[in-house]
């Protein structure tokens, strides 16, 4: 597996999946690591926009070039993959996940994760339907999905 965190230069070089989804400022479980983790043996690679680097003071602003750097590597990454898989943790409200949710639902490389008890369960779920995005609820479900993608399986 390669993974590539954000703001690294997006060196794809087989087939890569964008892990968008809850982050929150760290109110949403580690979930990333757990796909990194049990997806180690696999030749995917993994763009992972949760950087150490993360400064929570960053004024949210075009003009603030720290976190306009941020959202355009996500952007540009999200763009780039193969596929993005989305996972809504149920103790956040994750907006942004929401937004690239709308953003990529259309373009056929995105899959759901969205457990009971998220906010908005309802809306990702019509969503999720009108526009055929593949849904599972749990993230060992999200991990036999991404091991699916693996170019050796």
């Amino acid at each position: 597996m390669h993974l590539i965190t954000s703001p690294a230069p997006l060196d794809i070089n087989s087939t890569s999946i964008f892990l968008a989804g809850s982050i929150e400022q760290d109110k949403a479980e580690n979930w990333q690591n757990y796909l990194i983790r049990n997806l180690a043996d696999t030749n995917l690679t993994l763009l992972n926009p949760r950087r150490e680097s993360w400064d929570a003071s960053w004024v949210q602003s075009i003009e603030n070039e720290q976190f306009r750097g941020q959202v355009e590597w996500e952007l540009a990454a999200l763009e780039a993959a193969d596929h993005i898989v989305i996972y809504f943790d149920p103790n956040t409200k994750s907006p942004i996940s929401l937004l690239e949710l709308g953003l990529f639902a259309q373009t056929g490389k995105v899959t759901v994760c969205c457990p009971e008890g998220f906010w908005r369960k309802g809306n990702v779920d019509i969503v999720c339907k009108r526009y055929g995005v593949p849904q599972v609820g749990s993230l060992a479900k999200l991990l036999e999905q991404m091991r699916k993608k693996d170019q050796n399986k």
